[in-house]
């Protein structure tokens, strides 16, 4: 059984926008962190953004931020990352993790334990 899985990456043009889902059977945003990563080969995984589980505070990287939101839909169990004004070098392997670690580990891929198989996303110039 898939415990996390993404899906909505895809090729688009630099300035348009994509919406990524992120679902996991069993697992609320008041159980868990859900988190965004992005990776480009050679390269270390790169925090994107990422809900809390208390309060349902958002954090974003500031390579994101006022471009990219969280949303999402409590009864499906999915968290989206809306994705807007896209630029090339917003282009990597996105994934979805899901944690239960404390707030300063909510930027870290250490403070996640679950992952999903991850999306490629590609921002044409």
């Amino acid at each position: 059984q898939v415990e996390v899985e993404e899906s909505g990456g895809g090729l688009v043009q630099a300035g348009g926008s994509l919406r990524l889902a992120c679902s996991s059977p069993g697992r609320t945003v008041r159980t868990h962190n859900w988190a965004w990563f992005r990776q480009v080969p050679g390269k270390e995984r790169q925090f994107v953004a990422a809900r809390f589980r208390s309060g349902g505070y958002e954090y974003y990287a500031d390579s994101v931020k006022g471009r990219f939101s969280i949303s999402r839909d409590s009864a499906k169990n999915t968290l989206f990352l809306q994705m807007d004004t896209l630029k090339p070098e917003d282009t990597a392997v996105y994934y979805c993790a899901l944690g239960q670690g404390i707030l300063s580990t909510i930027r870290s891929p250490s403070g996640y334990r679950l992952w999903g198989q991850g999306t490629q996303v590609t921002v044409s110039s």
